[in-house]
């Protein structure tokens, strides 16, 4: 039932998003030249690896700049147009292919980097026991505001209690929790 309903509100919103995304993409070309699309490894349920695609809102290498992989509010690898992007996470709905080729989910534990689930404890990898989500309990809870460990923990907490219930008040919140700021100090709660 859950990848029915990925499925079809994937199907739909791609659908909606469409020119929004023709549109970014358009402004990201025109701003640097550079990729519309970024591509990052990121680990999934039971620890398997895919590739994650975002629209791209850094410069081209970026993550071999600077804070690396980790980003703060006002960093300066950010373009303008990805500024814009992720006020919103408009970024993120690329992956709403990765939903619909059954890598991710709508709802669940947002994915992670290798780097890091390396230092999970036995209680955290409880979150790769469900598909990776492009929203979760965690981003209606604070986003990157919170410390690391306690977005994790909400993470937990919600791989323990997941149901189709609590993915309808998740997906109901998310809106809301867009407007709520992304970073939290210079590494996004993540040290590293």
């Amino acid at each position: 039932m859950k990848r029915a309903l990925d499925v079809l509100l994937a199907s739909a919103l791609l659908t909606a998003a469409s020119p929004f995304l023709a549109a970014a993409a358009a402004a990201i070309k025109l701003e640097d030249r550079g990729p519309a699309f970024y591509r990052q490894r990121r680990v999934g349920r039971r620890g398997e690896e895919f590739e994650l695609v975002k629209l791209r809102t850094m410069v081209v290498g970026a993550e071999r700049e600077g804070a690396g992989l980790a980003v703060d509010e006002g960093d300066p690898r950010i373009t303008d147009v990805g500024r814009v992007l992720r006020r919103l996470s408009l970024d993120e709905l690329p992956q709403l292919w990765n939903v619909l080729r059954g890598e991710m989910s709508m709802v669940g534990p947002r994915p992670t980097l290798a780097y890091q689930v390396e230092r999970y404890d036995d209680r955290q990898r409880r979150r790769l026991d469900v598909k990776p989500g492009i929203t979760g309990w965690a981003q209606v809870n604070g986003r990157a505001r919170l410390p690391w460990k306690e977005r994790i923990e909400l993470d937990v907490w919600y791989v323990e209690h997941h149901s189709l219930w609590l993915d309808l008040r998740i997906l109901a919140r998310t809106p809301l929790a867009l407007f709520s700021g992304t970073y939290k100090g210079e590494t996004g709660g993540w040290t590293a």
